[in-house]
């Protein structure tokens, strides 16, 4: 399938792993209440490379997503995106910055269908925004330009049957794709996908695995994947970055990762 060209794409300059990082973590610390839940991390990650985030619970996983999508405020240290201060920005700037992410939790809309659902994602695109171009009749060309944008998402993540179904017909599985192409329907630059083989069968995962490559080849964007399935992580990603209790274990190929001592004592012996 041929991505849609858009504004924003063709601006983008081609990703190269070994330029700048697109983005880099230097120094961060979060505290909550007096507790550090983020202790002096740092963390570069080259622009169209996928870079794993594991570790237990606690870990700050979490916590380290919400600083970069500017819902939690660290208490000192810096976050570069593409060579710029990322926490100079609002979190209702970041998809024009070309910056999506999903959550561990679905966070679809109960009654759209799968391809309004997809639709909703695709504001970032438009000069007069999704919402405005579906009630002003000056809008409608705007309209169908998003609304291909969506077919092209559900095509390239194999949504097509189910487009006109309501999301609460659909399995759980299905509901992880479609909330995937959301995210990338509006061709993000950076996408964070926050324990996105949650709640799935193993033979779910395996698919899961596949969807994702397939995003990165059409889009040839940069991703950052918490998961706590180690080894989904290991297949998927450049880089791996193992964190415990709000420090960072050791950043790493993903091979160097599973052998590194720490991160078999902290994940007491899993199969990482």
């Amino acid at each position: 399938m041929a991505a849609q060209s858009t504004p924003a794409a063709e601006q983008r300059p081609a990703a190269a792993r070994g330029d700048q990082p697109l983005v880099s973590i230097c120094d961060l610390n979060v505290d909550f209440a007096g507790v550090r839940a983020i202790s002096n991390l740092s963390l570069d990650i080259a622009e169209g490379s996928v870079c794993g985030l594991i570790g237990p619970n606690g870990a700050g996983k979490t916590t380290l997503f919400n600083c970069i999508t500017r819902t939690v405020r660290p208490k000192s240290g810096t976050i570069a995106y593409a060579g710029e201060s990322l926490l100079s920005h609002r979190a209702s700037d970041l998809a024009s910055l070309g910056i999506r992410r999903t959550f561990q939790n679905l966070a679809l809309f109960p009654s759209m269908d799968v391809r309004t659902n997809v639709m909703t994602g695709a504001h970032s695109q438009g000069r007069a925004g999704w919402a405005r171009a579906t009630v002003r009749l000056g809008m409608r060309a705007e309209e169908r330009r998003l609304a291909r944008a969506a077919d092209d998402a559900l095509e390239l993540l194999g949504l097509q049957l189910v487009a006109r179904h309501r999301v609460t017909e659909l399995p759980f599985g299905t509901l992880k794709r479609v909330e995937l192409a959301r995210a990338v329907v509006s061709r993000p630059r950076l996408l964070l996908l926050d324990e996105p083989a949650n709640g799935l069968r193993e033979s779910e995962v395996d698919e899961l695995a596949g969807v994702i490559n397939g995003i990165r080849s059409e889009f040839n964007l940069t991703m950052i994947v918490v998961e706590h399935h180690v080894g989904l992580v290991m297949r998927l990603s450049d880089s791996v970055a193992a964190m415990a209790s709000g420090s960072m274990i050791t950043h790493g190929d993903p091979e160097s990762v599973r052998k590194h001592p720490d991160v078999m004592r902290v994940f007491l012996g899993e199969a990482v």
